[in-house]
């Protein structure tokens, strides 16, 4: 099974403009990305897919390898499947170009999802840990996830799912972290598939292969990531290199 990492890399992100080129303890947050995608030692190849002339310069300067997008994408899976179409492998690993503090552990928990998957009834496989901060959980910058009791996913959200009507009766909410395995297959056909209601709403890409019925497996892990969304989150990370 030939297993790659692709890094999407948008230089425009909505809420913190060109935030991947911003210096987080002496090199660019994209390249610390790139960099401790490649440190697992999990993939055969690591690449970064970008929109962007500075971003792709910053990657190929330092040794690394990138990829230009040749058309202009709504999501990181349309930038993904551009890049790996004529591309002979079997399983892609989406890591966000914007968490620099990879942890191996629950990418390997990833991979093992599509080894151990013998009847291919997997099109996606990804990661979730538990919340319990009650302004984390009503933020919509977090989302949230629920499974069925499999752990395929049954929707995710910007907005607290499910909602706690009744309080009670052992809910957990549970945070999704937007990184993901993808067998190419899928990915191709949500490449070639509209955007649909649900997924323009809530501005989530992972609901347009809920929506066409693929099945998502969730896998929980203890380990938090740690993004930057905002300049905020930016001086965090800053502050753990220290």
């Amino acid at each position: 099974m030939k297993i790659i990492a692709v890094i999407p890399a948008r230089y425009a992100s909505t809420r913190f403009p060109a935030k991947l080129m911003q210096d987080l303890g002496g090199k660019t947050v994209i390249l610390r990305t790139y960099e401790a995608a490649i440190a697992t030692n999990l993939f055969d190849d690591v690449f970064v897919v970008t929109d962007s002339d500075l971003i792709f310069n910053e990657i190929i300067s330092k040794g690394g390898k990138a990829i230009m997008s040749i058309k202009l994408h709504e999501s990181g899976s349309d930038r993904i499947a551009e890049a790996v179409e004529n591309m002979d492998i079997d399983v892609v690993i989406n890591v966000q170009g914007d968490e620099p503090f990879i942890n191996k552990k629950p990418l390997e928990e990833l991979i093992e999802v599509f080894k151990n998957d013998f009847d291919k009834k997997v099109d996606l496989g990804s990661l979730m840990f538990q919340i319990t901060d009650k302004e984390e959980i009503n933020n919509p910058n977090h989302v949230k996830v629920i499974t069925d009791q499999q752990g395929f996913a049954l929707y995710f959200s910007r907005s607290v799912i499910p909602f706690p009507r009744e309080e009670n009766v052992g809910v957990r909410y549970m945070k999704h972290i937007g990184i993901y395995a993808f067998r190419k297959q899928a990915l191709l056909d949500f490449y070639n598939l509209p955007m649909l209601s649900l997924e323009a709403s809530e501005k989530l890409e992972q609901l347009r292969y809920l929506e066409y019925g693929k099945r998502i497996k969730m896998v929980e892990t203890t380990h938090g990531s740690i993004g930057i969304d905002t300049p905020e989150d930016l001086e965090k990370a800053r502050k753990l290199l220290q």
